[in-house]
């Protein structure tokens, strides 16, 4: 995990509500203390084409859509 920006764990993330969100500050998300998530809030449109551009960097290498993992799930693997 960095140090640059704040860290909470999912039980936390998980209270917020949809107007507390868009308060939030950019952060990084952890479940049992590992990594989860890097929460974005960009506060420009800058940054968040620049957010945009690092996610789909990130999906080019692995990862899944919900409809895939939908289907993981009824299919019980």
């Amino acid at each position: 995990m960095g140090d640059l920006i704040p860290s909470y764990p999912i039980s936390e993330f998980k209270k917020l509500k949809t107007g507390e969100l868009k308060q939030l500050k950019s952060c990084e998300i952890t479940a049992d203390g590992e990594y989860l998530f890097t929460f974005m809030n960009p506060q420009t449109d800058f940054i968040k084409m620049q957010s945009e551009y690092m996610g789909q960097l990130s999906n080019s290498v692995a990862g899944k859509d919900i409809e895939e993992l939908a289907e993981l799930v009824t299919a019980g693997k």
